[in-house]
């Protein structure tokens, strides 16, 4: 497994492959690589001859500098699980290589729309980050296909509508969120959790879950299914941040048109922002 930082490095194992006709797999990560990482990876790997994973704690996308800086940076840890789960080359370039005039300087990419509401009303700034990053790396892979949680709901919606306007010949294919066996959603945050709040974590994903239960049972009250839901975390000593119950192909409000929810949920736990949705078939 190659392990470039510079741009010229990655570019020529690249060449290389496009040379002898590979098809190249792409995983975009932030590092800190846990199960739902390598699921990525694993899918990568089904789907191409050549597997590139990208490690690069993203400044773009943090709108609280103290987030930054605590981000856990885990990189020769990661390099090894990767090594294992069969990635060929790992990119892990510094700030200073993606964003050689500074991060308020560079060019920026943005979807309208998708990035303004829900998740991105609360962290304004925050889509605009991830866009122009993963646009950036996707230019430099040239990848032909991309891996994405759907852990990440709003952000694969984004990003399929960023390839799709911008006609990038990617093709992007969603994996399913991977769940410890109590629930509770694999993510780098998890690592805030102290033990008492571990136990409490998988809280938020059985809320989902009622709330999954009673939207496809026929309830319509969306109101009162959030009041409820928030009020229930609250009360097992979270504080939620936000329950939305959206059209899960506009992410708008539920029309007579629409065939699919998701909720999305996001909740502080201690010092962890845990976020979950679960889509709902409404026929």
């Amino acid at each position: 497994m190659l392990v470039a930082q510079s741009i010229p490095e990655l570019r020529t194992a690249i060449t290389a492959w496009r040379r002898a006709g590979e098809r190249i797999a792409f995983v975009p990560t932030m590092g800190n690589l846990h199960q739902g990482h390598l699921t990525l990876v694993a899918e990568a790997r089904a789907r191409a001859e050549r597997v590139v994973v990208s490690i690069f704690v993203n400044p773009m996308q943090f709108d609280r500098a103290e987030d930054l800086a605590n981000y856990p940076r885990t990189l020769e840890q990661d390099c090894d699980a990767l090594r294992a789960a069969g990635a060929d080359l790992v990119f892990t370039p510094t700030p200073e290589i993606i964003y050689p005039q500074g991060v308020a300087s560079h060019t920026f990419v943005e979807v309208p729309g998708l990035s303004e509401l829900l998740e991105g009303a609360l962290r304004p700034g925050h889509f605009r980050g991830v866009t122009t990053v993963v646009s950036k790396l996707f230019n430099l892979v040239q990848p032909d296909v991309a891996c994405f949680g759907q852990k990440d709901f709003q952000q694969l919606a984004i990003i399929r509508k960023m390839v799709e306007d911008m006609a990038m010949p990617i093709e992007i294919v969603p994996v399913a969120t991977v769940r410890a066996a109590d629930g509770l959603a694999l993510s780098s945050r998890n690592g805030y959790l102290n033990e008492a709040e571990r136990t409490i974590a998988p809280t938020l994903a059985r809320v989902m879950n009622t709330l999954a239960g009673r939207l496809a049972g026929g309830e319509r009250d969306l109101s009162l299914l959030v009041r409820e839901g928030a009020a229930e975390l609250d009360g097992a000593g979270f504080k939620t941040d936000a329950i939305d119950i959206v059209d899960a192909r506009t992410l708008q409000p539920l029309s007579a048109e629409s065939r699919e929810a998701v909720i999305l949920m996001a909740a502080y736990l201690g010092k962890a922002r845990l976020i979950d949705n679960q889509v709902v078939s409404l026929s």
